[in-house]
């Protein structure tokens, strides 16, 4: 048995955070694959992770839940390979992008995530079924963005609001690659493993055209993919199941999106 369990899913951008990561630093790892169609809220899973999400590393018996706090946590617990830059303005620059990813482009890419892949079959349910649902969800503003989603679908306020958090991040991602090839320079960091995932999910969701005129973002995309542990950490985990819900939906959303971006 390893001294490290994670529980995960495989299309969780949170989760895919922490495979990289641990396939960087080359640590060896058991594993859960949690379909999170009500085993997140199970008793012996809540006792693990109070907050009914993905991922929690377990190491040596204790658990450690929230994908920054788990990158930043292998970080000390495993420090070699380094995935922390020495310099100390760098260092701030991860953070920022840490701290911008989870107090907004997270709920946004949930967002625009539900808009395009998961609506329809939302939309289906009869009004108690789909409360049903969503009435387990500890986070009620999540449950609300879901409600508001299923009725308007791109014309919520809160696909409008998403859109333009991932417009800001992708300007900072273009700002910040003119200084070097990963986003805090020279060195690959927790800020590309932490931001990756959320592009990769815009690619899935045909909204990919958002970078196609930042060539910094192209480039650092192209680099990113090529990584083993990318492979490893995401792209070599998908399943067909799990590509279903992005492969069927129409119309394509970027005609819409690009109005709306363009309306500001």
């Amino acid at each position: 048995m390893n001294e490290l369990k994670l529980y995960h899913a495989i299309i969780s951008v949170c989760a895919q955070k922490v495979r990289i990561a641990l396939a960087e630093k080359g640590l060896t790892h058991d594993e859960q694959v949690m379909s999170l169609r009500g085993d997140q809220f199970a008793p012996e899973y809540l006792k693990l992770n109070p907050n009914a999400l993905v991922p929690t590393l377990v190491h040596r018996g204790v658990p450690v839940i929230e994908s920054t706090v788990i990158l930043h946590y292998l970080e000390d617990a495993f420090p070699e390979p380094r995935l922390m830059p020495g310099d100390a303005i760098a260092r701030s620059q991860v953070h920022l992008f840490n701290k911008f990813i989870d107090e907004y482009v997270h709920a946004a890419c949930s967002v625009l995530t539900f808009a395009l892949a998961f609506r329809p079959a939302m939309a289906r349910l009869d009004p108690g079924a789909r409360e049903a649902l969503l009435a387990p969800q500890p986070n009620q503003q999540k449950a609300e963005r879901k409600r508001d989603v299923t009725l308007h679908g791109m014309e919520s306020r809160y696909v409008r609001e998403a859109l333009r958090d991932h417009h800001k991040l992708l300007e900072r991602m273009e700002n910040a690659l003119d200084h070097g090839p990963y986003l805090t320079g020279e060195d690959f960091s927790i800020a590309d493993i932490a931001v990756l995932p959320y592009i990769v999910r815009l690619e899935m969701l045909r909204l990919d055209a958002l970078w196609e005129k930042r060539p910094g973002v192209v480039a650092w995309y192209q680099r990113l993919r090529e990584r083993p542990a990318v492979q490893a950490g995401i792209f070599s985990r998908f399943s067909q199941c799990d590509l279903a819900a992005f492969a069927n939906f129409e119309p394509d959303p970027w005609p819409r999106a690009r109005e709306i971006l363009a309306a500001g």
